[in-house]
């Protein structure tokens, strides 16, 4: 009788055992996360251009018509920048949580090789992406060059993406596609340049 008590739990036991170790594994993924921050590398950009003596000018187009250039203080320069700071910061681990990375990519064309973060559910992000193109240096940790930023808002009165790229060193730009119902779709692109021909 003890004996068949005994065997009656087994299964039990095990089942348990199983769930726990299935659980702390998941736990042991979510802690060993390890992103690059993005946000991180965009704050020393905007350091580093703060204390510059760079020219920062600012190029509006809407809809391939140039309507606005104004030369940009480098005191405003952070928050010209504001909407590639503002994005999901992946070194916080709360953060990390809702976001898994592609495999990375090496371009032999490019010779870059291209990180991605995806939201694990896009329909609760703004953000839909964030990439960084690296180049490979032997030996040494990879060097960015560009970061891409996704983000897109839609509503049943609007859609609204935005597609950014940050070049390092040299400039960012941001393309704004939105449309209301009944309206044409209207793009706005804006780039910020501080060490680039603006017109490139």
């Amino acid at each position: 009788m003890r004996y068949f008590y005994v065997m009656k739990f087994i299964p039990v036991l095990f089942l348990a055992t199983v769930g726990a170790t299935l659980s702390c594994n998941q736990k042991k993924e979510e802690v060993n996360k390890s992103f690059i921050s993005v946000v991180s590398l965009i704050k020393k950009q905007v350091a580093h251009v703060d204390t510059s003596l760079y020219p920062i000018m600012k190029v509006v187009y809407t809809d391939s018509l140039h309507i606005d250039t104004t030369y940009i203080p480098r005191e405003q320069f952070e928050d010209v920048a504001k909407e590639f700071l503002d994005i999901p910061d992946l070194s916080d681990k709360k953060v990390a949580k809702r976001y898994k990375e592609d495999p990375a990519v090496h371009d032999q064309m490019m010779n870059r090789v291209i990180i991605t973060y995806l939201p694990i559910d896009p329909d609760k992000e703004e953000v839909k992406r964030q990439e960084l193109l690296a180049t490979p240096i032997p030996g040494k940790d990879a060097k960015v060059n560009n970061i891409i930023i996704v983000r897109e808002i839609s509503t049943r009165d609007s859609f609204l993406q935005k597609k950014m790229l940050w070049q390092m060193d040299k400039s960012f730009q941001i393309v704004t596609t939105s449309q209301k119902p009944g309206k044409p779709e209207i793009i706005t692109t804006t780039k910020v340049t501080w060490n680039e021909d603006p017109i490139q």
